[in-house]
């Protein structure tokens, strides 16, 4: 399959109608699915920034698929979203497209997502870690003393978050509140399915040299079955950290095939996190790039 050379930061898909635009996707209603878009764009601090990154949506989407398909064939497994990413069974109207579409997308099922963001520690490192320096705890759950940035948890937890609209950060929260939001049932049951992917990606990643510090998975109900379907992304550059395993030292930051790259320049030119957001130099942009596919060819082979 072809990488997409262009960098695309909207799809403009006029025989679609008008798509409801997230951070990264694009997302267009055809009536009995979505055709779900990865563009280009790239996003820091729950803010997308001005430039975009070459190749980002093709990565997204293939890694995505990997994993889907990976879990997919576990019995254990909760259901995914994906009905294909094969573009000649995309329907008809897709087809003016192709050069847009194929590689970056795929028709998924319709879900009604969960207000919460379903976040898998393994690795003490960003807002983990600053909330731990000031009470040992993330997200409510006590950790050891004496851990240090970017140490190895003696079991990975589950931190969940509110996922707040475009241009406003999400909040870490306590399990007790997802209950509260969810329900007691689903809560444990979403809990569950987090824990189990994250421990079984990390085991796959480490085998291919990487480390998977941490992730972030969102899941929807089915609206006929009311059950759980994992949706959007899974265990992309995106929505983990991804550290090589040959230069990990615990005590510092790690360096990584993920947007940490991107949060880590914008911190140095001290941008405060809020709109408007500072120009990425070409440098940067490239760097990313380059990191991004490192990570789909390690993880996917």
């Amino acid at each position: 399959m072809k990488v997409p050379k262009d960098i695309l930061l909207e799809s403009q898909l006029s025989g679609l109608g008008t798509p409801k635009r997230g951070k990264v996707r694009d997302i267009y209603d055809l009536g009995d699915a979505f055709l779900f878009v990865a563009s280009d764009r790239i996003s820091a601090f729950d803010v997308v920034l001005p430039e975009g990154i070459p190749g980002k949506g093709y990565v997204l989407t293939q890694l995505s698929l990997h994993w889907f398909d990976l879990f997919a064939k576990m019995d254990d497994s909760v259901p995914n979203h994906v009905i294909t990413a094969d573009f000649d069974r995309f329907p008809e109207k897709c087809r003016p497209y192709r050069e847009v579409l194929e590689g970056r997308s795929m028709l998924v099922r319709k879900a009604e997502p969960l207000p919460v963001e379903c976040i898998v520690r393994g690795y003490l490192s960003g807002s983990g870690w600053k909330e731990y320096q000031k009470t040992g705890t993330v997200c409510g759950e006590k950790l050891p003393a004496g851990l240090v940035e970017s140490a190895r948890l003696p079991e990975p937890i589950f931190t969940p978050s509110t996922k707040a609209p475009m241009g406003t950060h999400d909040i870490n929260i306590s399990f007790e509140e997802m209950k509260s939001t969810v329900g007691v049932s689903l809560a444990e049951e979403v809990r569950a399915a987090s824990l189990n992917i994250y421990k079984k990606a990390a085991a796959h990643a480490e085998k291919r040299g990487i480390i998977i510090a941490d992730t972030k998975m969102e899941f929807g109900l089915d609206p006929k079955t009311k059950r759980p379907l994992l949706i959007d992304e899974l265990l992309t550059p995106d929505s983990s950290r991804f550290w090589p395993m040959d230069t990990y030292a615990p005590g510092k930051g790690q360096p990584s095939f993920d947007k940490q790259y991107v949060r880590d320049y914008l911190l140095s030119v001290n941008w405060n996190g809020t709109p408007p957001p500072p120009h990425l130099p070409a440098s940067v942009v490239e760097q990313t790039s380059r990191k991004y596919f490192e990570a789909l060819e390690r993880l996917s082979k």
